[in-house]
């Protein structure tokens, strides 16, 4: 009885042994590789990244990987005007007066700006508003149109204004940071920021097609035509110009290439003087 009982209790002390020393063997391990964190999440000191190749692109004197966009329009608000426009219609032996809104942007010290034929087009009254509150009254018998790349060139009595820097947009890519300024709905100048989304498109507006576009995320309005589409250097690369406006759809404005009128915009320039 004596001997069944002691072997019993040997062989209990002997499992029980076992099982101590396999628990402080794996507790052990844990130690060494991994910590348990509350969130379950596994925390090793010699883990393997699944990025292995993986490097930052931030360098130590970079400040920070993000644009300034407030630096973008200190520098080329003032470059940008608001233009309105009136055109009169005669319905059944009565007059209409209807008002329009627009913008543009100077290319040329001497008050020469370029906007969207068909910002102007038909208007007998044309007003631009600078930057900084004068305005300016144009004879729209005067203005340079090119209705086929929907631009035109108008000039005002003014000199030593501050015109924008035009930039290349052979050189943008899908993804790039851009700036959309310009007058909407009529209410002064102001700043939308979106990025490339598309590049090269052809869109059909009205009776015509529009050719090499750059759609962007940039919130378009109307008013907003005409202004400058500008890089991250405040370069005018494009020139806003339509918007695709449907239920349901958002951020698919739509800006004339700079590249693709360069030659247009040099010859309405030279037109005008």
């Amino acid at each position: 009885m004596f001997r069944k009982t002691f072997v019993k209790i040997f062989t209990l002390c002997s499992v029980f042994i076992l099982l101590l020393v396999s628990s402080i063997a794996c507790g052990q391990s844990l130690s060494d590789n991994a910590s348990i964190t509350t969130d379950g999440i596994a925390s090793s000191g010699n883990a393997t990244s699944i990025y292995a190749d993986w490097r930052t692109t931030i360098t130590e004197n970079q400040s920070s990987v993000l644009p300034s966009i407030a630096d973008v329009v200190a520098l080329v608000k003032p470059s940008v005007v608001a233009i309105d426009t009136e055109t009169t219609y005669r319905i059944f032996n009565r007059s209409f007066t209807q008002e329009g809104s627009g913008s543009g942007w100077i290319i040329n010290e001497n008050g020469i700006i370029v906007t969207n034929n068909h910002v102007i087009e038909g208007a007998e009254s044309i007003t631009v508003t600078l930057n900084d509150g004068r305005t300016f009254t144009v004879d729209p018998n005067k203005v340079v149109t090119d209705s086929q790349n929907d631009l035109a060139i108008l000039r005002i009595d003014a000199e030593n204004l501050p015109a924008v820097r035009i930039g290349d947009s052979s050189a943008l890519r899908v993804g790039d940071w851009v700036v959309a300024m310009g007058n909407p709905l009529g209410l002064g100048i102001s700043a939308k920021e979106g990025i490339v989304s598309r590049l090269g498109v052809s869109l059909s507006v009205g009776d015509q097609t529009l050719s090499d576009l750059i759609e962007t995320s940039a919130a378009i309005n109307p008013g907003n035509s005409g202004g400058p589409l500008v890089n991250m250097s405040g370069e005018v690369i494009g020139i806003t110009s339509a918007k695709v406006s449907s239920v349901g759809v958002e951020g698919m404005g739509y800006a004339i290439s700079i590249n693709e009128v360069k030659a247009t915009l040099t010859e309405l320039v030279g037109n005008y003087k």
